[in-house]
């Protein structure tokens, strides 16, 4: 089996970042300094889903194309962790390293379920406490009209942030800054600190509960070498955000 050199790994994350999440985090860093020139970050908005046509299944068409080139990156990077051996030789499947399976559907499921609880309820205090600072903008889980499609469409969207934020910062990351020799406790700060850069346009507030959040989900990866409760975690937080403000935001006043 041929062992890619350190070089070459490093240019593969370089391109993958740049396709993905690392594009997300120049972007973020740009709206963010876009917003605090222009007003205080307390009167800033952040929208996360938002309608792309006022044409309903154009809007649904945009929609979907989004997730699934979205996902993208997420292929590439089972292709480079897959282990290619000599002809033959089925190798060492990336979605087994990963822990990216349904090997153990009822143990991720229910550790995706707790974790989603633990991160959950505070995330809503640090959001509370970022926005009475004025370091928080004002978030919308969701501006898209109300079709028949919405929800499901918002739930896809949820399990495309799950799928790509866990499977690249978390697995495919800490495994390549592992081959690089850094530490794991370095491994995982550069883990936590760019899934908290690309929150960035949403304030300093979700920058640090999105970096904290990164060390919880790094510290269980490396204990369980499992991303699958991870993604599930993610999902589960989007899904009630993006689905819970769609259906309730608006006839309860919030954002």
């Amino acid at each position: 089996m041929l062992v890619p050199s350190r070089r070459r790994l490093r240019l593969e994350v370089l391109i993958v970042l740049g396709l993905s999440l690392g594009q997300s985090a120049v972007y973020s860093v740009v709206q963010l300094l876009d917003k605090m020139t222009r007003a205080p970050l307390a009167q800033g908005t952040s929208t996360l889903n938002r309608s792309k046509s006022s044409r309903e299944y154009f809007d649904l068409t945009y929609q979907l194309l989004d997730i699934v080139f979205a996902l993208v990156p997420v292929v590439l990077v089972i292709y480079f962790l897959s282990e290619h051996r000599a002809a033959g030789d089925r190798g060492t499947s990336a979605f087994r390293k990963l822990g990216f399976n349904f090997a153990r559907p009822g143990k991720d499921l229910g550790q995706g379920l707790g974790l989603a609880a633990v991160i959950g309820i505070p995330s809503l205090g640090l959001y509370a406490a970022g926005r009475a600072l004025g370091i928080t903008t004002a978030i919308i889980p969701s501006a898209l009209d109300a079709y028949w499609w919405t929800v499901p469409v918002l739930i896809l969207s949820a399990v495309r942030h799950g799928i790509v934020e866990e499977v690249i910062v978390v697995g495919y990351l800490l495994d390549r800054l592992g081959k690089f020799g850094w530490s794991v406790p370095v491994a995982i700060a550069a883990s936590a600190v760019l899934r908290g850069s690309y929150h960035l346009y949403q304030g300093f507030g979700p920058f640090i509960g999105n970096a904290v959040m990164g060390v919880v989900f790094a510290l269980i990866y490396t204990r369980t070498k499992r991303v699958m409760p991870l993604v599930i975690a993610h999902a589960v937080l989007d899904t009630v955000a993006f689905v819970g403000f769609s259906l309730f935001g608006k006839a309860v006043g919030l954002g």
